[in-house]
């Protein structure tokens, strides 16, 4: 048995450009959000998918449906995929986080994967919902192509789960761009190669270079001068 699946983030938001928290943030996409999501849609228009899951939120439901049109699917929405939920950081900046949450903040920044800010949730906690609806989607589709919709954080983890990178890091060592491309290869459920990742080649003809990250310790080292 060999499963595909093309693993997807939604396309750029309002807030994507303005490097807010914005997990749990009902947010559509932006006019260049939908024209990447388009680009990516036009790229796969040839591939043989048979299903397409989403994240429910509004910006991965249509991302979800404009790749779909080609094929004539109808998303199927599985909550498990949402993106992860910042509690009261969310719509907040970076800088406007660390001036109102500053304990909690450095907490989050040592250790994303196990800590979570007040009323959100922790990297942990987002596998445990996540993962077993990959494991839904490979079982269910055997030797089938199959995309998934989802968001930024969530995918960053689920691909240092099913790799086996330590997920303590997936913030300052995995990028996901707006409407990029992975392609993961299951043998079986708990079997995955990794084939491409964070692939924009659709809109962009090069990786991006964010101006910041949300991770002051990726846009320090970013900063520091070189010798």
């Amino acid at each position: 048995m060999l499963t595909r699946l093309y693993f997807v983030r939604h396309g750029a938001t309002q807030l994507t450009a303005e490097d807010r928290f914005s997990g749990a943030t009902g947010v559509d996409l932006s006019d260049e959000g939908r024209h990447q999501v388009q680009r990516l849609a036009e790229r796969l228009r040839g591939d043989a998918v048979k299903a397409i899951y989403s994240s429910p939120l509004g910006r991965t439901v249509e991302t979800a449906r404009i790749l779909a049109q080609p094929h004539r699917l109808t998303p199927i929405l599985r909550d498990g995929l949402r993106e992860i939920s910042h509690g009261r950081w969310e719509g907040l900046t970076r800088r406007e986080v660390e001036e109102r949450y500053a304990e909690e903040y450095s907490a989050w920044e040592e250790d994303p994967f196990t800590f979570a800010p007040k009323d959100g949730e922790s990297g942990v906690a987002v596998l445990a919902r996540a993962l077993p609806v990959v494991r839904e989607v490979v079982v269910s589709h055997p030797e089938q192509l199959v995309i998934v919709v989802s968001h930024k954080a969530t995918l960053r983890l689920v691909l240092s789960s099913l790799l086996g990178f330590d997920a303590r890091g997936y913030r300052d060592r995995l990028e996901q761009s707006p409407a990029c491309l992975n392609v993961v290869d299951f043998k079986d459920p708990v079997r995955a190669r990794l084939m491409l990742f964070n692939d924009t080649s659709h809109y962009a003809d090069r990786p991006r270079i964010p101006d910041t990250n949300l991770s002051k310790w990726w846009d320090a080292a970013k900063s520091a001068p070189s010798e």
